[in-house]
């Protein structure tokens, strides 16, 4: 099967500048979505050192076999998750370093959602709240996990979507890239089938529209990627656009 895509950012309606960033690199099967923190340019600066340190590992790893990885590869896991998941820590502690070492932009992180075809299928590998999604048969799933307050709490208790959007701490991340000097990654594995459409955003997107309307606006736009990309971000905007919205859209054709 061959691939088409899509990805813009909007700074929203709310917010300065804008803090996210993305990424297409089709040559190598990658597709990048950060949501940068740590106000002023703090987090512009994570969120574009997040991107560049994954896209150039993916790059030299998959031009030269005997690059020196910087963690070592889990051999329960293939080649391409073990690269994805490398490229993905390695950003962390760029990130992290430079937290250390540089007091202006102290406190700085960002999330991550990367999206990657291989020949096995496909995964998704992100830290934060950025979501995944697949788009299949006219219904839409979330695939990632968001490592948020309010989802560790919906673990183990029940709410109503009225005490959803009134949680107190409805923002708070508890995993990101740059909070800690290790992170963890999660990898989410696909199979696609023909038609499949899969998505990846920053929070201002999936904070502001819910799945449905994300399924009714990416179905009302058909094969017209880039007008899908456009048609969400408007949404958001619609509704508030209280963040930055970044969003990108492969879909997969026979």
């Amino acid at each position: 099967m061959r691939i088409n895509y899509a990805g813009t950012s909007h700074v929203g309606m709310k917010r300065g500048h804008n803090e996210d960033n993305f990424f297409l690199l089709p040559e190598y099967n990658l597709f990048v979505v950060a949501d940068g923190m740590g106000g002023h340019s703090s987090g512009e600066v994570a969120s574009q050192i997040a991107i560049e340190s994954l896209a150039n590992f993916i790059m030299d790893s998959a031009k030269n076999d005997e690059i020196t990885w910087p963690y070592k590869e889990d051999r329960s896991k293939t080649m391409e998750e073990n690269r994805l998941i490398n490229g993905i820590k390695l950003a962390n502690r760029r990130i992290f370093e430079t937290n250390r070492n540089d007091g202006r932009f102290r406190g700085m992180g960002t999330t991550i959602v990367s999206f990657m075809p291989t020949r096995e299928g496909a995964m998704f590998g992100h830290v934060g709240d950025s979501r995944g999604y697949m788009i299949r048969d006219n219904q839409i799933k979330q695939i990632t996990e968001d490592h948020s307050l309010l989802n560790d709490y919906l673990k183990v208790h029940q709410l109503t979507p009225e005490e959803i959007a009134a949680f107190p701490h409805k923002n708070v991340i508890v995993r990101a890239l740059g909070m800690k000097e290790t992170v963890d990654v999660d990898i989410t594995k696909v199979q696609p089938r023909p038609y499949d459409r899969f998505l990846i955003c920053s929070d201002g997107l999936s904070g502001m529209v819910p799945d449905d309307l994300i399924l009714k606006t990416a179905l009302a736009a058909g094969e017209d990627l880039e007008l899908c990309c456009r048609e969400l971000i408007n949404r958001a905007n619609e509704n508030g656009g209280q963040d930055n919205i970044s969003v990108i859209v492969v879909q997969y054709l026979p």
